[in-house]
């Protein structure tokens, strides 16, 4: 009796996410950001984002019964950045917001690993099951490419045209994160362990 009241709950904690709720809040945000950019201006472009943001976290826990941690944080950011530049008028906090995510992804990335806690792990261990050298090599890694990032997206707001970078924001920073992510295939290679050991 007591492994049939057992089995519905651990059939729902390993029931797994819809495949296509973390593409659309992901990335379903960013594209509403650049069409009203291109339709509009950043204010408009601005609100959409904040709309968007908030719809797809609407979605994630509608579909999925949760919201994951990362993305939660995201909208936080944008909630308060892009309610300072809409109600400032003022583009300059819309600008900073990639600054202080990625700021805060590598902050805590690294921060982590000071307490032993290898944080890439508990969000990716299943995709990629490799041993705990690997998973510190690789959050290291990661938390100082955010940092990198955070400095350039600093570089590029200040120095460009807000054209430029919308263009960065939208494609430059996903393009260099793909192709950071790709130079760290010999780390997940070297470090791979067969999923029965994982």
């Amino acid at each position: 009796m007591s492994d049939e009241n057992k089995s519905p709950e651990t059939a729902s904690e390993r029931t797994p996410d819809k495949a296509w709720v973390k593409p659309l809040s992901d990335y379903g945000p960013i594209v509403v950001f650049f069409a009203a950019y291109m339709g509009w201006d950043l204010l408009v472009a601005t609100a959409a984002l904040m709309a968007a943001t908030a719809i797809a976290l609407a979605v994630s826990l509608a579909v999925n019964k949760r919201v994951p941690l990362m993305p939660l944080i995201t909208a936080g950011v944008v909630g308060v950045f892009g309610g300072l530049t809409l109600a400032l008028n003022d583009d300059t906090f819309i600008k900073l917001k990639p600054t202080i995510v990625q700021a805060l992804i590598g902050a805590v990335l690294l921060g982590g690993l000071l307490f032993d806690k290898a944080l890439l792990k508990p969000v990716m261990g299943s995709a990629w099951p490799m041993d705990d050298a690997g998973w510190r090599k690789l959050t290291r890694n990661f938390g100082l490419f955010f940092l990198v990032m955070a400095v350039a997206n600093e570089i590029v707001w200040r120095t460009q045209t807000t054209d430029f970078w919308v263009t960065f924001k939208v494609f430059g920073i996903m393009a260099l994160t793909f192709a950071f992510s790709m130079t760290q295939i010999p780390i997940l290679n070297r470090h791979r362990v067969d999923e029965e050991e994982a």
